[in-house]
């Protein structure tokens, strides 16, 4: 692991922040690293509120949208609400559909096949809203390249408003409203929203001709939260309000669908983290193992006992999903044991019956051995398929660009795309991925880093401290946990390994003379040699609060350590 201590700010600039504020050193330092240097910005970080949120019209093509759902309103027109098959596309269709039929009946949702017909806006989806009288299609999630679809969609008389937040092409589909804060043209103040953040400020726009505000809008912002959560954007401006709330929604009053899900977890209150490991998996594994149809079921289900009998079924789906993930993933990287020579700047691997609902968790699971952008490739119909995870700070989306004249069609973001491609050019396009990368990563890139807010003591570690450290939440990227770093530390002779493999390491550690934590290293039962002879050593770590028996205690989660 390559430890990167981030810059300290001035120091005049952390001591008016702490006049201001009346928090100590190390607190400041923190919200000066995540941009927040005034008063304002700190309460608005701290305390953010629904009024936080922009005026939806702020973007681009927003009164388009409201203008052409109103007048299908108005005229009886049959609307199709469109997502993509992941957690962000149902949530979204989930949210948009239900918010529609809660005063206008004509509405009914599509998702895609995700084996029959990939990715995005469909043909057979646009065939199925002509022959079952559809003019207005929403599509959330995706689109925002699909210029052949929407003008095939035209061609029949059907109209296409597209909410997406993917990077759009040179050109922008004809549709009547594309609602893209990633638009040049668009002047929108955030554009981190994910799918169903997009799909938020829809219903927000909606809602003003409705004669509701903000407020009646608050129980769908469990969706809203799930969907950022699983989505991995930027947990800053407006992505903050929706996660905060969402959470308290999740926490208080869940629809029946989320609420089938987690009522057997046994914590008083879920965090974001427990978002993405809980609830986003379970909705993904309906379009990984069967259809995306049944998450959106579930997730717009009113009467609890049917929301429990999807939610059972989906278990199951996500039980089946694990033992998929885990056999390809050793497939795979038997796959790259041997042919590890030739390719040393990226992972690629192909086997023609990989379930392709599942390669992008398999991408991922590779990264974790061999650190480097992956492409996990399956077949699908005539073509190849493949779902391409990245290391931190490599931009994959921009690789597979300089590489696309190998390509039928691609998609994503920064540290996550899907692509297909011709058979015959799949060995053509691994050599110059390949090519691209080796030019373009910088070699520190390939090596794992634990980025290092301070450098504290552990005397610095208190109640407040660790109260202050939890209105730092929700957390995700642009805001991660803090993570601590202190030097000679030492074990009091408690290290012990744990987990079925001896995988990890419990200890209990000390700094001179300070007050001892207890301490959990995951991953780390390798180094419990290096520490058992009571030799100091330094420790990289977040700091989190440990509940057994209706007991509190501080614990500090181990990231890395080194003697």
């Amino acid at each position: 692991m390559r430890w990167t201590l981030q810059s300290k700010p001035e120091k005049e600039q952390v001591q008016k922040l702490q006049n201001e504020l009346k928090v100590d050193k190390i607190i400041a330092t923190l919200l000066i690293q995540r941009g927040i240097t005034t008063f304002e910005e700190a309460k608005t970080f701290f305390r953010p509120t629904l009024n936080d949120l922009h005026n939806p019209y702020l973007m681009k093509d927003m009164d388009k949208a409201v203008i052409r759902i109103e007048k299908a309103i108005s005229n009886g027109e049959n609307i199709l609400i469109f997502g993509d098959y992941d957690v962000d596309g149902t949530t979204a269709v989930s949210l948009v559909s239900s918010y529609l039929k809660s005063y206008y009946p004509n509405v009914a949702t599509y998702i895609p096949d995700r084996y029959d017909e990939g990715y995005g806006i469909s043909f057979k989806g646009i065939d199925f809203a002509d022959d079952n009288g559809f003019s207005l299609i929403i599509a959330l999630d995706c689109g925002i390249k699909s210029i052949e679809h929407v003008n095939y969609a035209k061609v029949k008389n059907i109209d296409f408003i597209i909410c997406d937040h993917h990077r759009p092409g040179d050109e922008l589909p004809n549709a009547i409203a594309v609602l893209d804060p990633k638009r040049d043209d668009c002047l929108y103040p955030y554009d981190e929203l994910c799918g169903c953040g997009i799909g938020f400020k829809l219903i927000q726009a909606l809602a003003e001709n409705n004669n509701q505000n903000i407020l009646d809008l608050i129980p769908y912002l469990d969706l809203v939260a799930t969907a950022i959560a699983a989505d991995i954007v930027p947990m800053t401006g407006e992505n903050r309000v929706f996660a905060k709330f969402g959470l308290e929604v999740i926490n208080s009053n869940p629809r029946p669908g989320i609420k089938a899900l987690i009522q057997n977890v046994k914590k008083k209150k879920l965090t974001i983290t427990d978002v993405v490991f809980i609830i986003a998996p379970r909705i993904n594994a309906a379009g990984r193992i069967k259809h995306g149809n049944e998450a959106v079921a579930l997730l717009t289900e009113y009467d609890l006992d049917q929301a429990e009998q999807f939610a059972s079924e989906i278990e199951q789906y996500n039980t089946d999903r694990k033992d998929l993930d885990k056999k390809i993933t050793i497939e795979a990287l038997s796959q790259i044991e041997n042919n590890n020579e030739k390719y040393k700047f990226t992972t690629v691997v192909y086997q023609e019956d990989w379930l392709k609902g599942v390669i992008g968790i398999v991408a991922s699971r590779l990264i974790e051995t061999y650190y480097r952008p992956t492409l996990v490739f399956t077949k699908s119909g005539d073509k190849l398929a493949a779902s391409a995870r990245s290391v931190k700070g490599f931009d994959v989306y921009n690789a597979l660009e300089k590489c696309s004249e190998h390509l039928e069609q691609f998609g994503g973001h920064m540290y996550a795309a899907g692509m297909t491609l011709k058979e015959e050019n799949y060995e053509n396009f691994k050599v110059a991925f390949e090519k691209t990368v080796q030019e373009t990563i910088h070699p520190d890139l390939l090596i794992p880093e634990i980025s290092i807010d301070a450098e504290i003591n552990f005397a610095d570690i208190n109640p407040k401290l660790i109260r202050l450290l939890s209105q730092f939440e929700p957390f995700g990227p642009q805001n991660m946990t803090p993570t601590f770093m202190t030097k000679n530390v030492k074990d009091t002779g408690y290290a012990k390994p744990l987990g079925k493999d001896n995988e990890h390491l419990k200890l209990f550690v000390k700094q001179n003379n300070s007050e001892g934590f207890g301490a959990i290293g995951f991953g780390l039962g390798k180094k419990l040699d290096l520490i058992k002879t009571q030799q100091s050593f330094d420790a990289v770590y977040c700091i989190d609060e440990n509940e057994f028996n209706g007991n509190v205690t501080i614990q500090l989660r181990i990231k890395d350590l080194k003697v």
